[in-house]
């Protein structure tokens, strides 16, 4: 006799029930919340003054999108600055130069220290474990000051390499190293490589540092953000210097100078910058993030379950 079995009862077969349907609706709502402003500012940089103000843009500016606008805006925007401009293109430079300088001083500082933290057992241990802490949740605003009269004593304002030494101090990321050591690393690890006669420094080299590519690509990515929007900085230290700005305050000159909020600076300038070059420059200044975040999202990914487990 053969027993019939009965079908297993499936929950919430129906594919369009009202909880499913609310649930894409209010997802559908928030994601062009936050999509919407995004593409009318992309289209903005596309367009020209002309249409915006005769009101042809259409919606969200779409409708006047050219590429012989977004030539012309990249014409406007190159030929800002004194002589034959170029000053935002030494703007972009610049911010590269101390955003990878100080991404890289940050990785030789901060994975040593965390390995330090998580692995070694040393004097103060935690005192300065939680200096580390203080020093990553101070504002930055309450250390512009100090750091300004320490750069001017050994008279290097306005110039790049105290900025990106400076922004190589980077406690976050020590932090994320010690969490990453502490929950990866085991300590049977570093016992058995103490006994096979290996000292501290070769440990890490030839052990931690192997084993630390997820948190080297997230101290990489926050360090470089960190230091790519960073602006109460090189506004303190850069701004003698109209050569040696970065594009975090290029772009706040670059809208002090439009017609648009400045006539009187503006009149006297050659090139004329109004909302279709702003939004342009914006978002050229945005790219290397962009670059930055696609190439580290496969570790951004990873590191969201760092300290979640311990082994």
């Amino acid at each position: 006799m053969t027993r019939l079995t009965p079908e297993p009862r499936v929950v919430g077969s129906s594919k369009w029930n009202p909880g499913r349907v609310a649930r894409i609706v209010v997802m559908s709502v928030i994601a062009a919340a936050f999509l919407l402003p995004i593409i009318g500012f992309i289209a903005l940089a596309f367009g020209s003054q002309e249409n915006i103000e005769a009101g042809r843009s259409g919606f969200l500016g779409l409708a006047g999108m050219s590429w012989d606008n977004i030539v012309y805006s990249w014409n406007q925007i190159t030929g800002f600055g004194p002589g034959n401009g170029g000053l935002f293109q030494q703007w972009m430079l610049n911010s590269v130069i101390v955003a990878v300088g100080g991404a890289a001083l940050a990785l030789i500082a901060a994975v040593p220290a965390g390995y330090a933290f998580a692995r070694l057992r040393f004097r103060f241990r935690k005192t300065f474990l939680m200096a580390t802490l203080l020093a990553m949740v101070m504002p930055n605003t309450v250390l512009v000051i100090p750091i300004f009269l320490e750069v001017s004593a050994v008279n290097a304002v306005g110039q790049l390499w105290p900025v990106a030494v400076i922004m190589g101090f980077f406690p976050f990321g020590v932090y994320l190293s010690y969490i990453h050591f502490m929950t990866t690393m085991p300590h049977e690890l570093v016992e058995a490589a103490r006994i096979d006669g290996l000292s501290e420094i070769r440990t890490f080299f030839l052990i931690g540092l192997p084993i630390s590519k997820q948190a080297i690509a997230l101290v990489a990515f926050f360090s470089f953000v960190a230091n790519w929007t960073n602006f109460f900085l090189p506004l303190a230290l850069l701004t003698s210097s109209q050569q040696n700005k970065t594009i975090s305050i290029g772009i706040q000159e670059l809208i002090g100078a439009s017609p648009l909020f400045n006539a009187t600076v503006a009149a006297g300038l050659d090139v004329k910058l109004y909302l279709p070059q702003l939004a342009l420059a914006t978002v050229i200044s945005m790219i290397p993030l962009l670059v930055m975040f696609i190439g580290a999202q496969r570790f951004l990914v990873r590191g969201q379950t760092i300290g979640a487990v311990k082994g």
